[in-house]
């Protein structure tokens, strides 16, 4: 099989990475892919939402199958394009439908999707800039913290948790009148703060049967001990500890089959992934958001953990046979820490040559943000640069493996934390 991934960042050079592995894979491109990837299979310039580009690729390639990797072309379609195109309604595509993208591209309708299917979660209200009058009388009224969330995309960095009323009411005016997140925060959910454990819950869909894939628990802000701006994503844990035995089937139960049953409902074409962001509440399972693809970094510890071919499980899912195919999952543990350039998730610079990566044993470096310069030199081309992941049989060991990795690696101004996983392993311990 030809296939063609479809992104540049460490989620799609961790597909890469597994994909290259499986016998199927005949020739493996990726648009536009980063410097990891080029040593894997073939970049290709084209961007993520040209989709006349893309098409064109997929017809003149031979292509069998696309892996849609980051949010922004589901949203905008890609799926619909493919599937009004005779030319290209065959190929297999895994990602939804521009309806069943909106689960992630609106938090108002994923919300009211909830609601509707009668999914756990925190309970909110939806605010616009005409009603920015009433959205500051219900801050003033609601319990602090108070969650606020740009409607749309915001790269992972559209939630502020105020812990003030009077922050909670400037960040509600930042978001609706001066746009602080753009378009994407042109609505504004409010929502009540959920106190417990964040994990990551990852389902692979046909549409109709479904299969849920290794759990991870994300560490979204800059800084130790959950502290500073949110991120895309400074480092996961898989497994999560508390995800098993009566946790796993109240998720089950309570979140996955009303979900894939409410978009069968709806009539919403989806074959793909859903990104279930849970909250652990005094053992009960509250949903806190969906994504409609893999996380990143969280796939960089998931797919690690798959023993079978994934191309299996992705042929079957864009066929819609998906009750027919059964993968394994690994016992060992899988960490992964992330590599940032200085400054971000705000100001920071690009074009710093990386040292190191090759002399890298016991564990794998996953490229996000690199590029290739003109020398063929690997350099820093992002905020989130590298995904260092390590393997073992603790998550004690993993972690271990996984820093022992980043010792070896240097570019300047480069940061990472060092406290990934620390919660975890006190709930082990």
């Amino acid at each position: 099989m030809n296939i063609l991934i479809l992104g540049s960042g460490g989620r799609e050079h961790a597909f890469s990475w597994k994909i290259a592995q499986s016998p199927q894979c005949d020739k493996l491109y990726i648009a536009p892919g980063n410097a990891g990837t080029a040593a894997i299979g073939e970049n290709v310039n084209i961007g993520v939402n040209d989709f006349d580009a893309i098409g064109d690729f997929v017809k003149n390639n031979q292509v069998d199958l696309v892996i849609v990797g980051p949010e922004d072309p589901l949203v905008n379609g890609i799926s619909d394009y493919f599937n009004a195109d005779p030319t290209l309604s065959n190929i297999g595509l895994v990602g939804p439908s521009k309806a069943g993208a909106e689960l992630e591209g609106s938090k108002d309708f994923s919300k009211k999707f909830m609601e509707r299917h009668n999914v756990p979660t925190a309970r909110s209200m939806t605010f616009t800039r005409e009603t920015l009058e009433e959205g500051l009388n219900y801050v003033s009224s609601h319990p602090t913290p108070v969650v606020l969330k740009a409607d749309g995309l915001a790269a992972g960095k559209g939630v502020i948790i105020a812990e003030t009323h009077e922050h909670a009411r400037e960040t509600l005016k930042e978001m609706l009148v001066d746009a602080k997140f753009g378009e994407a925060s042109s609505r504004v959910v409010i929502e009540q703060f959920l106190e417990g454990i964040e994990l990551s819950v990852f389902v692979l869909t046909d549409g109709e049967s479904y299969k849920i894939l290794p759990e991870a628990k994300d560490y979204k802000r800059i800084g130790e001990q959950d502290k500073g701006l949110n991120t895309g994503g400074m480092g996961a844990v898989s497994p999560v500890v508390f995800a098993k035995g009566d946790f796993m089937e109240k998720v089950e139960e309570r979140v996955v089959k009303p979900t894939v049953d409410g978009l069968k409902k709806d009539n919403i074409d989806y074959k793909g992934f859903i990104f279930i962001g849970l909250m652990n509440v005094g053992g009960d399972p509250y949903v806190i958001e969906y994504n409609v693809r893999m996380g990143d970094p969280e796939t960089q510890v998931v797919l690690p953990r798959i023993k079978s071919d994934l191309v299996d499980l992705l042929k079957a899912t864009a066929e819609g046979k998906l009750s027919t195919t059964d993968f394994e999952v690994d016992a060992e543990a899988a960490t992964t820490v992330v590599m940032v350039a200085g400054g971000y998730p705000e100001a920071y610079e690009k074009g710093h040559p990386i040292e190191g990566i090759d002399t890298v044993s016991g564990a794998t470096v996953f490229h996000a943000g690199t590029k290739l310069s003109e020398s063929g030199e690997v350099v820093t081309n992002g905020g989130r640069v590298l995904a260092i992941t390590g393997r073992g049989v603790s998550v004690a060991k993993a972690l271990e493996n996984s820093y022992n990795g980043i010792a070896n690696i240097s570019w300047q101004d480069v940061y990472h934390r060092r406290d990934i996983g620390q919660d975890i392993l006190q709930l082990i311990d």
